[in-house]
């Protein structure tokens, strides 16, 4: 089993949503998440500052809003899961998000007290 915690902008929720239920991987959970990676943003290509005034602002980190999602998928579901991520979120700019992938040990249903690969489906 894997874990896989994908961080994607919120705008990409929807499409994310609907690509993982065409996928046939539609149990997932999302949560908002503050974050940030290495760039700036679009501070660079902002003309309401200027110099000075941008590398104060870059000096201060800043958090950007996200979503995070976590699903569990059975070891030969992994590439699946992520290839519908990246074809969901990949725009090519700065900030499209990352997806970790983890390996999972065990998972159990609480209501019926199953475990393995079958709690997933």
């Amino acid at each position: 089993m894997k874990l896989i915690l994908a961080v994607i902008r919120i705008a990409k929720m929807q499409e994310t949503k609907l690509a993982l239920q065409e996928a046939g991987l539609p149990s997932f959970t999302a949560m908002p998440v503050t974050g940030r990676g290495n760039g700036h943003g679009d501070l660079e290509k902002s003309d309401q500052f200027d110099a000075a005034h941008k590398e104060l602002i870059s000096e201060m980190p800043r958090l950007k809003s996200k979503r995070m999602i976590t699903l569990v998928v059975a070891d030969d579901k992994k590439d699946l899961a992520v290839e519908t991520l990246l074809k969901a979120n990949q725009t090519g700019t700065s900030g499209d998000g990352k997806i970790f992938v983890i390996n999972t040990v065990d998972s159990v249903r609480v209501r019926t007290g199953e475990t393995g690969d079958i709690t997933l489906d």
